[in-house]
C-alpha cells in the first residue's frame, strides 16, 4: 500500500543531519514493513535483523560498544557486507535489546555514514523508561493508522484519493463526488486503518472477514497486556481498554476512573492507563481551562477524554456492527458521534505538531470537542456526526472568549462551506482540514 510516511522516510535518507531513525507506532500499524519497502526501493541492499527471532543477536550489542565491530559481526551472521550509505540497516523489535538501543548513539556519534533504522512492538512504552535511552541521538517518526486518503489509494481508489488532496478552495465539492467519498467513509469506520484489515477488505470485500482480523487484533493487544506490562497491571489495562467504549457512550465524555470499576481510584489506575498511552493504543485527551498559547501551559490536568487509537479498532471493541453501516448516516451517530470524534482526533493528530484539547464552560452547558492550535491561531472544533449542525457550543465559546471570536471550525456530513467565521468540514476531508483552516484563515 502506498503510505504517505513513505516520502518522510526518502527525507530522511538525504538529510545532511540523518540520525539513527525509531519509528513509532501502535502494534500491527505497518512499521516493518514500511521499513522493508522503502529499504527496497530507496537503496542497494537491505539487511534486516529481528532481536524477536534472532535473540542470539543480543550479545553483539551487549559485548561490544564499537559500531564497526557490531556491524563486521551482522555482515557475518547474514552472509554479505553491510556497506555505508548503500545498505539500510534494520533492527526490528528493538525494544527486546536495551543495549542495541542504548547502541544508537555510537551508531549517530561514530558511524553517521550508516544508515541504521529500528522499529518494535510496544517500542513506546520501552522509551518512556530512561535507563540508556540515547536522549537527542536518534530521529523519530511515528507511523499511524492508514488515513482515509491513504485508505482510499489502498482500496485502488486513486483517482478519488488524488481528488481529495488537490482540493485547495473552500466551496462546495460536486455532488457525485461528495456522495462517493460519504459512502467510502461509512467502509472505512467499518475497517479503520490497520493495514492488515484493509487488506482484508481490499481483497474480499467480506465483512465478516474484516470483523475477524479486527477481532484477531484486539486478541493480540490484550496478550500483549499479559505479556509486556507489569503482572500487577495487567487486569487494570484490561478494564481501562474495554471500558474505552462506555466512557465515550456516555454525553459527558471526561473519563472517570469510577467507571472502570466500582470504587476505582486515579492512584491505582494512572500508571497503566499511561501505558496504554505509551504503547500508542490510547489518545489521552486534556482539558484546557482557556484558549491561550501554547496550550499544554494551560491543560486541567484532572480532567480528560480517553479515545482509542483507530477507529475500526473502537468500532469492534464496542460491539458496533457492521451492518450500521448500511442506515444513512447511523454508524456515525453511534454511541453519542463518538467513532467520528475518534476519526477527526485520530486525523488532526497527524496534521498538528502540538496534540488537540477540549473545553468545557464547567458548567456541564457547553462543551468544544477539539481546541487545537494552528500556528499563532487557536481554533475551536466542534464534530457532528451527522447532517445536524446546531452548533451551540461553537456560540457559547464565541461569548466566553470574544477576543477569540475568530474562526470556528465544525465536522459534519454537510458539504464544504464557509459561512461567516464558521467552517464546515465533511467529515470525509478530515484529512485536509489543517490545510482548509489555514485557507480560511488567510483569506480573513
Amino acid at each position: 500500500m502506498e503510505r504517505a510516511t513513505l516520502q518522510e522516510l526518502v527525507e530522511w535518507k538525504t538529510s545532511p543531519n540523518r540520525k539513527p531513525l525509531i519509528l513509532k507506532g501502535v502494534r500491527q500499524s505497518g512499521k516493518t514493513w514500511l521499513l522493508q519497502h522503502f529499504g527496497a526501493m530507496h537503496y542497494r541492499d537491505v539487511a534486516y535483523f529481528s532481536f524477536d527471532e534472532q535473540p542470539d543477536l543480543k550479545q553483539f550489542f551487549e559485548l561490544d560498544k564499537d559500531p564497526e565491530r557490531i556491524l563486521r559481526n551482522l555482515s557475518i551472521v547474514r552472509g554479505s557486507p553491510i556497506e555505508a550509505g548503500q545498505t539500510l540497516v534494520i533492527f526490528d523489535e528493538i525494544q527486546e535489546c536495551n543495549a542495541a538501543l542504548n547502541s544508537l548513539k555510537y551508531f549517530c556519534e561514530k558511524a553517521p555514514a550508516y544508515h541504521i533504522a529500528c522499529a518494535g512492538s510496544l517500542l513506546g512504552v520501552a522509551l518512556s523508561k530512561p535507563a540508556g535511552f540515547p536522549v537527542g541521538k536518534v530521529d523519530f517518526l511515528h507511523v499511524h493508522p492508514l488515513g482515509f486518503t491513504e485508505f482510499l489509494r489502498g482500496t485502488g481508489e486513486t483517482e478519488l484519493a488524488c481528488y481529495v488532496e488537490s482540493i485547495e478552495t473552500i466551496e462546495p465539492l460536486p455532488e457525485l463526488f461528495f456522495k462517493r467519498l460519504s459512502e467510502y467513509l461509512k467502509y472505512y469506520f467499518i475497517t479503520g486503518g490497520m493495514p492488515e484489515v484493509v487488506e482484508r477488505w481490499r481483497e474480499t470485500g467480506d465483512v465478516a472477514i474484516v470483523q475477524k482480523t479486527l477481532s484477531n487484533l484486539l486478541d493480540a493487544y490484550e496478550r500483549d497486556f499479559a505479556k509486556h506490562a507489569e503482572r500487577s497491571d495487567f487486569p487494570k489495562l484490561s478494564l481501562i481498554w474495554h471500558s474505552i467504549p462506555s466512557q465515550l457512550g456516555r454525553d459527558n465524555k471526561k473519563f472517570l476512573y469510577r467507571a472502570i470499576k466500582e470504587g476505582a481510584r486515579a492512584r491505582e489506575y494512572e500508571d497503566a492507563l499511561q501505558w496504554l498511552c505509551d504503547a500508542g493504543l490510547t489518545y489521552k485527551l486534556s482539558r484546557v481551562e482557556k484558549p491561550a498559547l501554547p496550550l499544554p501551559a494551560y491543560d486541567d490536568i484532572s480532567s480528560f477524554k480517553l479515545y482509542a487509537c483507530d477507529v475500526g479498532l473502537l468500532r469492534r471493541l464496542a460491539g458496533l456492527p457492521a451492518s450500521a453501516f448500511g442506515e444513512g448516516t447511523r454508524l456515525f451517530t453511534e454511541f453519542k458521534g463518538s467513532l467520528s470524534e475518534n476519526f477527526v482526533l485520530q486525523t488532526l493528530d497527524r496534521q498538528l505538531e502540538v496534540m488537540p484539547r477540549y473545553w468545557t464552560d464547567g458548567k456541564g452547558r457547553a462543551e468544544v470537542d477539539f481546541v487545537v492550535q494552528v500556528e499563532n491561531d487557536i481554533i475551536p472544533i466542534e464534530v457532528k456526526a451527522g447532517t445536524s449542525t446546531e452548533s451551540r457550543s461553537l456560540a457559547s465559546w464565541a461569548q466566553r472568549f470574544p477576543e477569540k471570536a475568530g474562526l470556528r471550525v465544525r465536522f459534519s456530513m454537510r458539504n464544504l462551506k464557509r459561512d461567516g467565521t464558521l467552517l464546515n468540514i465533511p467529515l470525509f476531508l478530515a484529512d485536509r482540514s489543517i490545510a482548509l483552516i489555514s485557507k480560511a484563515n488567510a483569506s480573513g
